[in-house]
């Protein structure tokens, strides 16, 4: 093989799954479940291009630096022919590995299998084999199947790029790839396939695939978080939801409310799902003057939603005035509130910087934040 093309398919709408985003998009172990797939073709020394072809509007937490997207089509088949025009410098020898985005489990051996069976064939799958007993049942009798050289075929599945796109050409919707290639008669290895490959087809599927990754999540995550803002013309500035009386206000597009947003950046960075800003953009009208409470209480659901909970947060203010450190147990109680967490796990604290810097020229403050995040228990 000249090369490796790694497309992975999806367009599906997940409606099985009963869940609010495509299963693809939805979180698994800490990231979206299509990216254990990208991230497995990307770190792969042998593929050169990953392109994922889809029709929806890719979530922001998804990370597609170095992926190709193509559109996908009204059905599967459509959507493969789709990713494979999207090869930027096709061969008629380039292997071409195509994987369904509801298969997380995907790993490295599986790729070097699936290439190596590729140099003496036609076409390769991994798969399992049948084990359960299988019947047929015709209006109330039941007729017994053999389950000998059954099998349960699952993805990526390889092929030679002239091979399938000539086998895709005059095909239709076809229940795999394979299918395609079989009605020509090629020559098809079946390789090892692995539990941890199986699909998330339905809501269940998703605890089960979680518990078959064999990449548990870290029991404790850290975070940290950062943030400036300066003062204006006002009467009260807000930090940690408490309006403390002062002679100026924060500058900001919402409440700018540093120490909630120093907060919601370190639990945003703990699991790894970027910054305030991604989520609560400062060009949208919405949040104008919005409760930074919004903004922490989502960053918080995020991180349950990724399989953590805030163990623990350190608040650090800096600033010259207003003196803090009479609000302090106000800000601790508010924000334990907010987050529906003991106060002992809230902890607020401020300092100056000896006039040194904008904080000291009293120019505006700056708060600092970091957070623990513990595993869920499943």
């Amino acid at each position: 093989m000249s090369n490796t093309i790694a497309i992975i398919v999806a367009g599906g709408q997940g409606r099985r799954a009963e869940t609010a985003l495509p299963k693809q998009w939805q979180m698994l172990n800490g990231k979206p479940v299509i990216s254990w797939s990208i991230e497995a073709f990307l770190s792969h020394p042998k593929v050169v291009e990953v392109i994922v072809v889809t029709s929806a509007d890719i979530p922001k937490n998804v990370d597609m630096s170095g992926v190709k997207v193509a559109k996908g089509g009204d059905t599967r088949t459509l959507s493969v022919r789709s990713g494979l025009k999207a090869i930027s410098s096709p061969a008629d020898d380039t292997a071409v590995l195509i994987h369904d985005a509801a298969r997380p489990g995907l790993t490295h051996q599986i790729i070097d299998d699936l290439l190596s069976a590729l140099e003496i064939s036609d076409a390769a799958a991994p798969a399992l084999p049948v084990q359960d007993a299988l019947k047929r049942q015709t209006g109330d009798a039941l007729e017994t199947v053999s389950r000998e050289a059954l099998y349960r075929v699952q993805t990526p599945q390889a092929f030679a790029y002239a091979m399938i796109t000539r086998a895709l050409e005059t095909a239709t919707d076809l229940v795999d790839d394979l299918a395609a290639v079989e009605a020509q008669g090629a020559n098809v290895t079946l390789v090892k396939g692995s539990d941890r490959l199986h699909k998330i087809t339905y809501a269940e599927d998703f605890d089960m695939v979680s518990r078959l990754m064999d990449t548990p999540l870290a029991p404790v995550r850290m975070g940290s978080g950062f943030d400036v803002h300066a003062f204006e013309p006002g009467d009260h500035v807000t930090l940690c939801g408490v309006k403390i009386p002062h002679g100026a206000r924060l500058k900001g597009h919402s409440d700018a409310d540093a120490a909630w947003h120093a907060l919601t950046d370190a639990i945003l960075g703990a699991v790894a799902l970027g910054d305030i800003g991604d989520h609560f953009p400062p060009s949208e009208d919405r949040w104008k003057d919005a409760d930074s409470g919004i903004f922490l209480k989502e960053a918080q659901r995020l991180a349950l939603e990724a399989g953590y909970a805030i163990a623990n947060c350190d608040i650090t203010i800096i600033c010259e005035a207003p003196k803090v450190k009479p609000h302090r147990e106000a800000m601790r109680l508010r924000t334990a509130e907010l987050l529906e967490l003991p106060l002992d796990g809230i902890s607020v604290k401020a300092t100056t910087t000896e006039g040194l810097g904008f904080t000291g020229r009293r120019e505006g403050i700056a708060a600092e934040a970091v957070v623990s995040l513990a595993r869920v228990q499943s």
